[in-house]
């Protein structure tokens, strides 16, 4: 009895607005991803394998969802420091033996029987530590000391994603969730035409010195198919597969293009393009309405905060969703260079699952703990 009393005391208590969107997002991708996989000489090889390996993701992401919810991290914000080295250290294990490369990529911990994506891990972390940097010199947002030192902060991490695994577009998340932290934290707006002219100085130095050719050669297909077409193909494909599918899709399982496996990696990156074509246009609006909600929701977790802490945690959780979601709708469409970036809660893959159920339990808990004597 004292189980079921705490189980519905939790439940009383926990966001579920936050809890069923997500439930919602995994139940559709997981549609999308059977018929992605769907292998037409034996269904236990393809989709029903990949079916059950998502499912156990959600089921461990139901876990740490309740798990982070029940953590008061602001205890610890003290530590931020500390978790700013283990996040380095955890990146730095991809140069260990356990490091293993994916599609061309070392960005993968081999851990025998699963495998892990400390770059995902680590945005968990980094939103946690700059939550508590920004919390420690609110009283300096505005001033160009503290707008250098979160700075680094950011870079520090961005060069260590970058240094360990090459991944270009995870390092751009970690920018694009510093940014929504400090804009939220009250950084003027004059900062972004002065970060804006930073960047661009930065790019002939990027161009030369970070990306390597083949990430060149992604940007520059954008402008010019022709340059690479077997790069080219696969944004191409999916932009056919997406258009294919006009308003009301070719069928679930019966687009040509998923079906044909046309598009690589239609199951995780391009799980956009796969709604596109067989459920059409009101497909894809049904995954913006569910993560937009998803994300409006947590910037409202994020108002009703307790501490400045806290709100910069929910805050954060909002940033990664949003941009995130825009990212790969936008490399789907051919408006982004291909990154390896998965549509949250819909793509397959063990690592994002549970890392997003992660996050949106610490939103939770942000919720739980709320007292918004502060913003009165």
């Amino acid at each position: 009895m004292d189980i079921v009393k705490n189980i519905r005391h939790y439940l009383q208590n926990t966001d579920l607005y936050l809890l069923v969107l997500a439930l919602l997002c995994s139940v559709y991708g997981m549609v999308l991803i059977y018929s992605a996989t769907l292998n037409p000489v034996s269904v236990l090889d393809g989709s029903t394998r990949n079916l059950v390996i998502q499912a156990a993701a959600v089921v461990l992401g139901l876990g740490a969802f309740v798990v982070m919810s029940l953590i008061d991290l602001e205890t610890m914000s003290g530590w931020w420091k500390f978790f700013v080295i283990a996040n380095i250290l955890l990146q730095c294990l991809l140069f260990t033996p356990l490091g293993m490369e994916v599609n061309g990529q070392r960005a993968w911990l081999d851990l025998g029987v699963t495998s892990l994506q400390p770059g995902e891990l680590g945005k968990l972390i980094f939103i946690f530590t700059f939550a508590a940097h920004i919390s420690e010199i609110r009283d300096h947002i505005n001033e160009w000391q503290g707008v250098l030192v979160l700075g680094l902060h950011t870079l520090l991490m961005m060069g260590v994603i970058v240094a360990t695994s090459g991944d270009t577009g995870m390092a751009v998340q970690y920018l694009m969730i510093m940014l929504v932290m400090m804009f939220a934290a009250g950084l003027p707006l004059r900062w972004l035409g002065v970060g804006c002219a930073l960047g661009v100085a930065g790019i002939p130095i990027l161009w030369k010195f970070v990306l390597q050719d083949y990430q060149k050669l992604r940007i520059l297909v954008l402008f010019d198919p022709s340059i690479d077409p077997d790069l080219s193909r696969q944004t191409t494909y999916g932009k056919i597969a997406i258009g294919g599918g006009q308003m009301n899709g070719q069928g679930l399982t019966n687009g040509t293009m998923t079906q044909m496996q046309l598009v690589p990696e239609n199951q995780t990156d391009y799980i956009f393009s796969v709604a596109g074509e067989e459920l059409g246009f009101i497909g894809c609006m049904l995954i913006l309405a569910l993560l937009v909600l998803l994300i409006a929701r947590l910037f409202y977790v994020s108002f009703r905060a307790s501490t400045m802490f806290s709100a910069m945690l929910a805050v954060g959780i909002a940033g990664m969703f949003l941009f995130q979601t825009f990212m790969n709708i936008f490399m789907c469409v051919g408006l982004l260079p291909v990154m390896g970036l998965t549509l949250p809660l819909f793509s397959y893959g063990g690592t994002s699952v549970v890392t997003m159920y992660a996050a949106l339990g610490i939103a939770a808990g942000v919720r739980m703990r709320e007292k918004p004597s502060w913003l009165q």
